[in-house]
C-alpha cells in the first residue's frame, strides 16, 4: 500500500514522497511535542538519481499536537546526486516539485527545480509562502549535471 502511494504521489505535480532521516529538540514543552528541527529526504519525482534534503521548523505545544500550530517560514535544502541520472521526461525550466501546508490554512513550503541550461545544472530553491505576506527567506542548492548527459528541457 505504501508503494502505491508513492507511486501515486510521483505522478501528480507537486507531490513528493517524504521520508523522515531524523529531528532534534529544540525547545521543551509541558503539554505535548517539543519544538523541533526535522530533516527530510524527498526524491526528485522526474530525476532519478537526486535527492534532497530538507530541514524545517515543526512547532510543538499543544497547537502542533493537534495540526493547528504555524511552524515557522525557515528552511533549508541540500539536493546531492544519489545514483545515476536518468530523466523520465523533458523538464520545464522552472517547476514545483514538491509543496507542504506549514498553518493551518494559509502558509506552504514550497521546494521548486530550475534548470540552468547553460552550465547543464539542476538549482533547487526552497521558500515559503503565505496568501497575503510570504516570506523572503529561503534557501538554494544545486547539482551539476555532468556534460555528457545533456537535462531534457521542454
Amino acid at each position: 500500500m505504501k508503494r502505491a502511494v508513492a507511486i501515486i504521489c510521483a505522478a501528480l505535480p507537486g507531490w513528493a514522497f517524504a521520508e523522515q532521516i531524523g529531528e532534534v529538540d529544540t525547545v521543551f514543552k509541558w503539554f505535548g511535542p517539543d519544538h523541533k528541527i526535522v530533516v527530510d529526504a524527498y526524491d526528485d519525482p522526474k530525476v532519478d538519481g537526486v535527492t534532497c534534503y530538507l530541514s524545517r521548523a515543526k512547532t510543538g505545544g499543544i497547537k502542533g499536537a493537534v495540526g493547528v500550530a504555524e511552524d515557522l517560514a525557515e528552511a533549508s535544502i541540500a539536493c546531492r546526486q544519489v545514483g545515476p541520472l536518468s530523466f523520465s521526461e523533458p523538464l520545464p525550466l522552472q517547476e514545483e516539485m514538491f509543496s507542504e501546508r506549514i498553518s493551518l490554512v494559509f502558509k506552504k513550503l514550497r521546494v521548486v527545480r530550475m534548470i540552468d541550461t547553460r552550465h547543464n545544472t539542476l538549482v533547487y530553491l526552497t521558500y515559503s509562502d503565505r496568501v497575503i505576506e510570504g516570506s523572503p527567506q529561503n534557501s538554494v542548492t544545486a547539482v551539476a549535471v555532468e556534460r555528457a548527459t545533456p537535462i531534457p528541457v521542454r
